[in-house]
Formats: structure tokens, sequence, C-alpha cells
């Protein structure tokens, strides 16, 4: 069974720091592309930032610079990090783990269910 599993969201205050983890198992992710999107309600899901399994990192423009995104891959599982510094009140969202790789007939694609950030004073 496929899974993505976000954890460390939570509240932080402007300027802080927190870290989102995602764990990646029941399926071999080593050649996926794996990151992170986030959403807020009313308005559609934006990617924050996305790594390849050997390629450079991709950082959506509002985040670059603050945020930074690692990866482990670890047996049967790979596991995604989002280190996000210099928070600021429009960080806040739900956070999703995402992976996608292209196949034959389209691509496999595969979302956590999410992990609230809310930064505020």
């Amino acid at each position: 069974q496929v899974q993505l599993v976000e954890s460390g969201g939570g509240l932080v205050q402007p300027g802080g720091s927190l870290r989102l983890s995602c764990t990646a198992s029941g399926s071999d992710f080593s050649n996926y592309v794996m990151g992170w999107y986030r959403q807020n309600p009313g308005k559609q899901r934006e990617r924050v930032a996305h790594t390849g399994s050997g390629g450079p990192a991709d950082y959506a423009d509002p985040v670059k610079g603050r945020f930074f995104i690692s990866r482990e891959n670890v047996k049967n599982m790979v596991t995604v990090n989002l280190q996000m510094n210099n928070l600021k009140p429009e960080d806040s969202a739900v956070y999703y783990c995402h992976a996608v790789r292209p196949t034959s007939k389209g691509e496999d694609m595969y979302w956590g269910r999410g992990t609230q950030v809310t930064v505020s004073a």
C-alpha cells in the first residue's frame, strides 16, 4: 500500500522556522520527483519545492532563499524534508507531500493528506 505521510506542521511566529517531513513507502520512490505543494481554502494548490533523485531542487519564487528541500533514499522508503525559515503569515497553508513519475501511459502520482502550517503572532 502506497503511503505518503507528512509531519512537522504547527503554529509558529513570523520569522520563525519549521521543518516538514514526508515519508513515502509502499513503492519504489527512488525515481520519483518528490516535493511539496500548499493550499489555502478557496485557492488553487500551488507548488512550493520539488527535487528529483539526482537533479537540482526547484523552488517557487515566493520561497526561494527561505525554504530548503532535502531527500533521503533509505532501502524501501524515501523521506523528503522541507526546512522553512523566516516564515511569513502568507506561508500559512496546508502543505501536501507530492510524488510523481512519468510512465508509458501517463504518470503515477501520489499525495499525502496534508499538514497545517500557521504563521501568526
